[in-house]
């Protein structure tokens, strides 16, 4: 039976855990697993540009023995020059898996609708969910444990935001958001943590204050406050975020031995200082890293 991979929420804790297992012992001798795909092949279709994204997937599936075909928006240009039933029903017929890195989560949802191979959501306005895995793979290197830390993000309560809610809902991780009001987080996307969050106890809440939200944060977590196709609100969103800087004050109000988390790319200046990105408290590159590892142990659980 196949298996998609479009929300944290589509694997249970326990498949979380042993995936994050999979990922460190690939991460620890990736030799051990370069046939475990073989032959196998990979489609990468990108509707939004991509470093970490497409870096991770491209590497990650020729490390596990297998390949890939890049597909950009104006090969596919999904639902427009051609529909994302075709796209699916010819792209099953050629390759073992799809990653899907789209603006609409609509796209992604339909395409596991239709495709009879495994279907990887690599990024949508409503959700990133393998960013997620591998934010949550890098506290656990980094603190040892998982269940009964808090991680406090700060900012716009978009798709990340959404995923990592997921990932400490499944996880034991209490987590809160701290953002202006009028940027909360979907309402539906809250909801299906804190249900989620029942079986395990982690605590999900949205505050409107940063420093109560960072208040014996283990993590402290932000995000870009203009995504890709929110441009046009740069200047607005500077003024109603200018209180939810990720400072070395901000920091402070963390634990003292607090990590800060982003997903890049960064803007130094705006959501977080240069002091704190670069200081001995940052593991963005250790996230970024884990992107890699992480991915591989997806691809793995879905296309082996």
């Amino acid at each position: 039976m196949k298996r998609d991979f479009l929300s944290v929420l589509d694997f249970s804790t326990e498949e979380i855990l042993e995936t994050f297992d999979t990922a460190i012992k690939m991460k620890a001798n990736k030799a051990d697993y370069f046939d475990a795909l073989k032959g196998k092949a990979l489609a990468l279709i990108f509707e939004k540009p991509s470093l970490r994204t497409r870096t991770s997937f491209d590497i990650g599936i020729q490390q596990l023995g297998g390949f890939h075909i890049y597909l950009s928006r104006d090969e596919i240009n999904l639902g427009k020059r051609e529909s994302i039933h075709d796209v699916a029903k010819n792209l099953e017929r050629m390759v073992e898996g799809i990653m899907i890195r789209t603006f609409a989560h609509q796209n992604v949802t339909d395409m596991a609708k239709y495709a009879r191979v495994p279907i990887i959501n690599g990024l949508t306005d409503y959700s990133h969910p393998c960013q997620a895995m591998a934010d949550f793979l890098t506290i656990l290197e980094v603190k040892g444990k998982l269940e009964g830390l808090k991680l406090t993000y700060v900012g716009d309560g978009n798709n990340v935001a959404h995923s990592l809610m997921d990932a400490g809902a499944r996880l034991g991780v209490d987590v809160t958001i701290a953002c202006p009001k009028g940027f909360e987080p979907n309402l539906i996307a809250y909801n299906d943590a804190v249900e989620a969050a029942k079986a395990t106890g982690a605590k999900i809440e949205v505050v409107h204050d940063a420093f109560e939200g960072v208040k014996g944060a283990d993590a402290v977590y932000t995000d870009v406050w203009a995504s890709m196709g929110q441009e046009a609100e740069t200047e607005i969103r500077k003024q109603k975020f200018k209180n939810f800087q990720v400072n070395e004050s901000l920091m402070s109000a963390a634990k003292a031995d607090a990590i800060f988390m982003h997903c890049l790319p960064a803007h130094r200046g705006d959501e977080v200082t240069a002091g704190v990105i670069d200081s001995p408290c940052s593991v963005v590159f250790h996230e970024a890293e884990n992107r890699l590892h992480a991915q591989k142990a997806v691809m793995y659980k879905l296309m082996k």
